[in-house]
């Protein structure tokens, strides 16, 4: 997989449960100041006592609350109190931006970063308005430069300790974060009520609930309806090919990519494997006679190029999928916790029943 994200959808690193309480009470600050503070507060507590500089999540004494604040938020292990909507937010990866977006809350963004996909077209006009920071993920400084007053991230590479980037260091320059919620989930796995349940969130950060439940309901019908057209139809056997040559990397029983397989009439051959991604044998492969083949597409190796490979392997020809030329297509972007999932479900459901769709 493209890992410029460096592998995150399988690494579900969860912050570190001691990470510190952020209180989001502070007026508009510039982000030299901001720097300057926080360079100031590390010579203080270097020389001062050894507290682990934790605060506290109520909102500080005097700070006057917007109307249906204060909100708080435990988002992987960092509990954040908002007094008021962020007004400065910046997103690190797409599937965040994307999300706001579709909240309204272009207004409130003062850059996004890391495009992996075309952008949803409804969407586009408004994403390509907003200034992008960088390619991939953005260093720490260059954040800092558009003074945001909150940081949401895709992909826990997003808060990259080793990059200088950790939830802790945002905190210290007093800047809230959110990750979404994909990202620690663990074992317990991913369903589409994560992606109902992070739409809500963000809904409630910002102070736009009543859109937030609005998107919610829009995006559970489209399930819904796509479900329903396959209901009485077969479930069709689907491997999932991200990448491998020697091996074939997959999607496991417990990302979110598994459900909308099943949402959509189909089941993984490997919903057994017990995480997100993992590798599987060739024979394994061929043992569990996929009827068709779902091609995770994303940069780096073309769909064309996955197709290709996949039918010249001799080893493959007797599986079903390989001998019927049965493919679907299924964007990365489209399998995360985000506004996408929903209409992959309905997509991913006329690729495997073309029949209940006539």
């Amino acid at each position: 997989m493209h890992d410029g994200h460096s592998r995150p959808l399988c690494s579900f690193s969860p912050s570190p449960m001691g990470a510190p309480v952020s209180t989001t009470s502070r007026g508009h600050r510039p982000a030299r100041l901001v720097a300057a503070v926080t360079a100031a507060s590390a010579l203080l507590l270097t020389a001062g006592c050894g507290s682990s500089g934790t605060t506290s999540g109520s909102p500080k004494t005097g700070a006057s609350a917007a109307k249906g604040f204060p909100v708080t938020i435990d988002n992987c292990g960092v509990k954040t109190t908002y007094t008021k909507p962020p007004s400065r937010a910046l997103t690190i990866h797409q599937h965040p931006a994307e999300l706001m977006l579709s909240l309204g809350l272009k207004d409130r963004m003062v850059g996004t970063s890391y495009p992996d996909s075309a952008v949803l077209p409804g969407l586009r006009k408004d994403f390509t308005s907003l200034p992008q920071l960088s390619k991939e993920a953005p260093s720490f400084e260059k954040v800092l430069d558009t003074d945001p007053d909150f940081v949401y991230g895709g992909y826990a590479s997003a808060f990259a300790e080793k990059e200088g980037r950790s939830r802790k260091a945002f905190a210290d320059a007093g800047i809230d974060t959110y990750l979404n919620r994909e990202n620690c989930a663990g074992k317990k796995g991913v369903t589409m009520e994560d992606t109902y349940a992070e739409i809500r969130t963000v809904g409630e950060i910002f102070g736009v609930s009543d859109r937030a439940s609005a998107l919610v309901s829009r995006l559970r019908r489209r399930v819904d309806e796509a479900s329903e057209a396959v209901r009485d139809a077969h479930d069709v056997s689907v491997f999932v090919y991200d990448s491998g040559d020697k091996s074939a990397f997959t999607a496991g029983g417990k990302g979110l990519g598994n459900e909308l397989i099943k949402l959509a009439g189909g089941k993984n051959v490997f919903s057994d494997l017990d995480d997100v991604f993992g590798d599987v044998s060739w024979e394994q492969v061929v043992d569990r006679k996929p009827d068709v083949i779902a091609i995770y597409d994303y940069a780096g190796t073309s769909v064309a190029q996955k197709k290709k490979f996949l039918l010249s392997q001799a080893a493959l020809a007797d599986v079903p999928a390989i001998r019927n030329k049965r493919f679907v297509v299924l964007p990365l972007t489209d399998t995360l916790v985000g506004v996408r999932s929903a209409d992959a479900v309905g997509g991913l459901a006329r690729g495997l029943h073309p029949e209940s769709f006539k």
